[in-house]
């Protein structure tokens, strides 16, 4: 077998959100000679699945699971001890390669003679897509010589060994070039040759900032170092989630890799010209990583400094002085005093500011904020607290079961009160009971937030549940919808995330699109949905009852018309005119019509409410008991769509403006494509094709059936009725692991309203 150009290794562990994208710009590049090595360091997430549909579409895709998790550095070495390529190149999962970038590297190394170590070029984002220069740039330039294109080769030719003058310009060693110890330390922006990782007996550390010893390793020891003067890498800077993103102890890691380094460096032979430019990268990358709030944290912070300063004092090359504000950290401290009165000045201003608007019931809850967490008490919320509904309140029923020490209260708007059942403690949301609740609660559930001026406590836990499935841009992604984004703060956006605990999940889909869009430390539950538990537990009498209750006449066929918010629309008129489609469908059927709540309850036409062949249940509290009394669901772009899949019954897509809502909004999933998983049942795109299709039989058709399964198993794996004990043991009781999901053979669906009919007709029979 033939041996590859590249091998590209990519470790993955927490990055399922960028994983694809990371995946794809390797394999989509137009040079194709690679293998690409996925490390599945055991994740959590859904990578391992990820990297296995890759491995299955495309024979390049070698995929590794580890047994045990092992960290970024051990899967790095698993993945370099597989490879077959000339070349080893290392890409972090959330990182990507730029196109081009694989021919790029390909002709510098022949150009060059098929060096030991190739660098180049890299660009950095951040959660709002800025990109900015590595500042290597400079260096790399310099570096970079433009030659005559070598023959491949295994072996330097003798016009490139070390040492000949052919290599001068474009080939180098650390000590002719000792500033190339100031470009980035990282594992990915640079090529090693796969016999000198072998020779070298090059491998990554294990635990933080794994990549110091061999980045610095591989460039003492290389005898021909060459340099690409090309952005090939884009680097991801993560917020939350990552060690180097996570305040501790083990940031102080970073000063024993250098302590090694130094030690090395001073018994290599070129030492007197390495180990200062060594020190002095040393000296400002630990500096930077004191100044970093986000990293040492204050109680951690004179270690830090401690430590840092006697490795730096040990090390100090003959003639060098010791850098400012590692004489004392006191003397640090004082250095940096300067920026924090100024940042400090503007901290008071704002703070000022902040407490002049500050209301009475704020000021209040500033002061609950101060008084002891009550480890019993739940606050949940739901919908603008318009309600007890959705996934919080399923999770709140279960918890009242099989948690009954612990006591929920609900947030409810003052309008909405009426609507909270009996039984059920309430707050209204802004009086001085909700800030105590709100300030005092251990744990807080919402499918959204509570609003300002909320400020989760450190022990408190926020369990956020979602509103369903996104289909819709959602997050960060809304950014490059402008029509979709007016009016959103994607600031609070971000800080919102930065409080959720828990975020549920019910499929894969839903686990990456989130984690790529609102990007924080929280922890995936891969659960289900609570309020979807209803749809396999529900009985055949619950749905009679259901059905009487909202005045579905026996023996009709209810189909749920619930059409989704459209940002370019003003009202909530529907897009399908109800009066129409229900002539169109005649005698014997029934449209239940559910405007979206976004337009309030009275949204629509008037004649919604003046035909009985046309039901209104807008102000229906429970989305989920329309769902159970409906034989269909007629849908456009609604998330409610991945909901009702669970109940495998018919369903019918609504097509009209789907290019208009696609360019507007955005979208994750092709309802429309025809292919399995994306396209949920028959499309139509008037009232007149909507009939047909009912009247034809189409819409409960066999094809209907299977493209129903292929969508109900891409969206529905984690729903089986189970979601919200699951939740309730791992999130409220603190169960280590989470109930297992029950083996498909054993979900069982809550019957069809035509079962539920038939057994009204036997029962009335006397039967």
């Amino acid at each position: 077998m033939a041996m590859p150009r590249f091998s590209v290794i990519v470790p993955a562990r927490s990055v399922q959100g960028f994983l694809r994208g990371c995946l794809s710009s390797v394999l989509d590049q137009p040079f194709g000679d690679l293998e690409l090595i996925a490390v599945d360091d055991c994740s959590a997430d859904e990578g391992g699945g990820i990297i296995d549909e890759y491995a299955g579409r495309d024979p390049r895709v070698v995929a590794l699971h580890l047994a045990r998790p092992g960290g970024a550095g051990p899967a790095r070495n698993a993945g370099a001890a597989r490879a077959r390529g000339d070349y080893l190149l290392f890409l972090d999962g959330d990182d990507t390669l730029a196109p081009d970038a694989l021919a790029a590297v390909d002709k510098r190394l022949r150009a060059t003679g098929g060096p030991d170590v190739l660098l180049w070029d890299h660009a950095r984002t951040d959660v709002w897509e800025r990109v900015r220069p590595s500042g290597d740039g400079e260096f790399l330039a310099r570096a970079t010589a433009h030659t005559t294109p070598a023959p491949r080769a295994a072996v330097p030719s003798a016009a490139h060994a070390p040492g000949s003058a052919a290599s001068r310009t474009d080939v180098f060693t650390a000590a002719e070039r000792p500033a190339v110890l100031g470009v980035l330390p990282a594992a990915w922006n640079r090529a090693v040759r796969r016999d000198v990782w072998r020779a070298q007996a090059l491998a990554f550390a294990d635990g933080p900032y794994e990549d110091l010893p061999v980045a610095f390793g591989m460039l003492l020891d290389a005898e021909r170092i060459a340099a690409l003067d090309r952005v090939c890498v884009t680097w991801r800077r993560r917020r939350r989630g990552s060690a180097s993103t996570t305040p501790g102890r083990h940031h102080l890691v970073a000063v024993d890799r250098y302590d090694d380094l130094l030690h090395r460096v001073a018994r290599h032979p070129d030492a007197a010209v390495l180990a200062p430019a060594l020190y002095d990268r040393a000296a400002r990358h630990l500096l930077a990583i004191l100044a970093d709030g986000a990293r040492v944290p204050p109680a951690d912070r004179a270690d830090f400094h401690r430590a840092a300063a006697g490795t730096l004092r040990r090390h100090r090359p003959s003639g060098v002085p010791l850098p400012a504000g590692l004489g004392s950290y006191g003397g640090y401290r004082s250095l940096r005093g300067a920026d924090a009165l100024r940042r400090g000045a503007a901290e008071q201003l704002r703070t000022r500011r902040e407490a002049a608007a500050r209301t009475a019931s704020e000021r209040y809850y500033r002061l609950q904020l101060r008084r002891p967490l009550d480890d019993n008490l739940v606050l949940y919320g739901a919908g603008g607290n318009r309600g007890v509904h959705g996934s919080p309140a399923a999770v709140y029923r279960k918890a009242r079961e099989i948690a009954p020490h612990l006591h929920g209260v609900w947030a409810v708007n003052a309008r909405d009160r009426g609507e909270v059942p009996a039984g059920v403690d309430h707050v209204v949301a802004g009086s001085r009971r909700y800030w105590e609740v709100l300030a005092r609660a251990k744990y807080l559930v919402h499918d959204a937030d509570f609003g300002r001026p909320f400020h989760k406590r450190p022990e408190q836990i926020f369990l956020q549940t979602h509103h369903g499935t996104p289909l819709k841009a959602m997050g960060m992604d809304l950014r490059r919808y402008p029509a979709a984004a007016a009016g959103v703060s994607f600031t609070r956006l971000l800080d919102h995330a930065d409080q959720w605990d828990y975020s549920l999940s019910a499929n894969p889909h839903s686990s990456e699109v989130r984690e790529r869009a609102c990007p924080s430390g929280y922890e995936t539950l891969p659960t289900g949905h609570p309020r979807n538990d209803a749809y396999f537990t529900a009985t055949a009498d619950d749905i009679r009852a259901l059905r009487a209750r909202l005045g579905i006449l026996p023996g009709t066929t209810a189909v749920l018309y619930a059409p989704t918010h459209r940002d370019y629309l003003r009202d909530g008129t529907p897009p399908l005119d109800p009066e129409r489609l229900s002539r169109d469908l005649g005698a014997g059927y029934q449209l239940l019509v559910r405007t979206h709540p976004l337009y309030g309850p009275d949204a629509g036409p008037a004649a919604l409410r003046d035909t009985g062949a046309i039901l209104d249940v807008s102000r229906h509290p429970c989305v989920e008991e329309l769902c159970l009394a409906s034989d269909a669901l007629l849908c456009d772009f609604s998330s409610l769509v991945f909901d009702y899949a669970c109940l495998d019954r018919p369903i019918v897509v609504h097509s009209a403006d789907w290019e208009t809502f696609r360019r507007a909004r955005g979208v994750y999933v092709d309802l429309l494509s025809g292919e399995p998983g994306d396209t949920p049942g028959p499309v139509a795109d008037d009232e007149n094709a909507v009939a047909d299709t009912f009247r034809s039989g189409r819409w409960d058709g066999p094809h209907a059936a299977r493209m129903r399964a292929a969508f109900r198993e891409r969206f529905c794996p984690y729903d089986d009725g189970q979601a919200a004990e699951r939740v309730v043991r791992r999130v409220l009781l603190g169960d280590d692991e989470l109930l297992p999901l029950l083996p498909a053979s054993e979900r069982t669906m809550a019957p069809t309203p035509r079962v539920a009919e038939e057994g009204v007709r036997l029962l009335g029979a006397g039967v």
